[in-house]
C-alpha cells in the first residue's frame, strides 16, 4: 500500500446556477461523475494547476481563480488518500470539449442538489459536508 498523500485539484465551473461534471474513465473512480481536475505537481501554484486541469480536460480557460475548501479522503482498492483543493473557477465562457476521451466520457451541466451518481469521493465529501457553490452566474 501506498501511504504517501496525493495532493488533487478539483475546478468548479459553475454556470447559470450548474456545476460542469464529466464521468471518469481509466483510473481510480472510473464511472464516477467529477469535477475536472488532477494532480497538482510539485512545485505548481494552485491556481495554475487548476488552469491547466481546465484547460487539458476541457479546453476552457478562466479569468481567474479563487481558492475554495477542501476534503481529506481515503478511498479506492487498493486505497488511496487524497488532500483535494477545491478551486472556483470565475468568469468561464464557452462549452467544453472532451479533450481526454480516454480518461472522460464526456461533460455535462448538473444541478448541485441533484448529481448524477455515482460521485467521485473527494466531490461527494464536499457535498456532504453542506457546502455549495456560490451562484456565479
Amino acid at each position: 500500500m501506498n501511504e504517501a498523500v496525493r495532493v488533487g485539484i478539483g475546478v468548479i465551473v459553475v454556470r447559470a446556477g450548474r456545476v460542469l461534471l464529466g464521468q471518469r474513465q481509466g483510473s481510480h473512480g472510473a464511472g464516477h461523475w467529477a469535477l475536472p481536475g488532477g494532480h497538482l505537481e510539485f512545485g505548481e501554484a494552485i491556481e495554475a494547476c487548476a488552469a491547466r486541469e481546465l484547460a487539458e480536460e476541457t479546453g476552457l480557460a478562466a479569468a481567474r481563480f479563487a481558492r475554495g475548501p477542501y476534503t481529506s479522503d481515503v478511498f479506492g482498492s487498493p486505497p488511496r488518500h487524497y488532500l483535494t483543493l477545491f478551486v472556483l473557477a470565475h468568469a468561464v465562457s464557452g462549452e467544453p470539449v472532451r479533450c481526454e476521451p480516454d480518461k472522460c466520457l464526456g461533460w455535462q451541466w448538473c444541478e448541485w442538489d441533484a448529481l448524477p451518481q455515482p460521485v467521485f469521493a473527494p466531490l461527494q465529501s464536499l457535498v456532504d459536508s453542506g457546502w455549495r457553490p456560490p451562484d456565479m452566474s
